[in-house]
Order: structure tokens, then sequence, then C-alpha cells
């Protein structure tokens, strides 16, 4: 199991469409536990592109503070599982919290 989280400066972006990498983070799906975490530069910005490229990259859930409607669509079309409302922290620390069930999360930030 691959998570997605976009970063800035090692944490949570509040940017999802326009952060420079994305930690993906492999969770061994018997332990729960994260295997191995990679940062990926993400690609140029262009609408539809990040879902695209994620699902190429095998992330089945993505972490984000926010996000816009038609990027959500779009990751559902994917296939890809949306977390929204989470709070700046540490990509393996928004991952283990969520696998416990103890994310916190709050509004979508995102307003478009």
């Amino acid at each position: 199991m691959r998570y997605a989280v976009p970063l800035a400066n090692g944490v949570l972006s509040a940017h999802f469409g326009h952060c420079d990498e994305f930690a993906l983070v492999d969770v061994n799906p018997d332990t729960g536990q994260v295997e191995e975490v990679n940062k990926a530069k993400a690609p140029s910005y262009a609408p539809g592109a990040l879902p695209a490229w994620l699902s190429e990259n095998g992330a089945g859930i993505i972490i984000a503070a926010g996000m816009g409607q038609r990027a959500q669509q779009l990751f559902h079309k994917s296939g890809i599982q949306v977390v929204l409302g989470a709070q700046e922290a540490p990509p393996e620390e928004l991952v283990r919290a969520h696998l416990a069930g103890a994310l916190d999360t709050g509004d979508n930030i995102c307003d478009h």
C-alpha cells in the first residue's frame, strides 16, 4: 500500500496542487508498518496532471490539507482515496496516525 503526501520543507504542504515534491510512503499491508519513504519531484503543474502521475506511481491514498473538487473527482476516478484536512506534520507521522485511526483532520482548506 502506498500513500502520497504533498511536501513543503519536509512536512505536509498546504497547497497540494503547487507543491514541489511528494513523499511516497510504502506500508506493509500485513503489518501496517511504514517500510520506506521516498521523495519524488512533482510534475509541472497542469490541471489533472497530479492524479494521473500519482496513479502511475502506485499511490492508493493521498493525505492533503485541502484540495479542489475537480482534483478530488479525478483521484476518485483513478481509484485513489483522498484524506483531507490533515495538519502540517512529517509524512511518516501522518501515515502512522491514519493507519491507527488517529489522524487529526479538520476542514478542507481549499476553497475552489
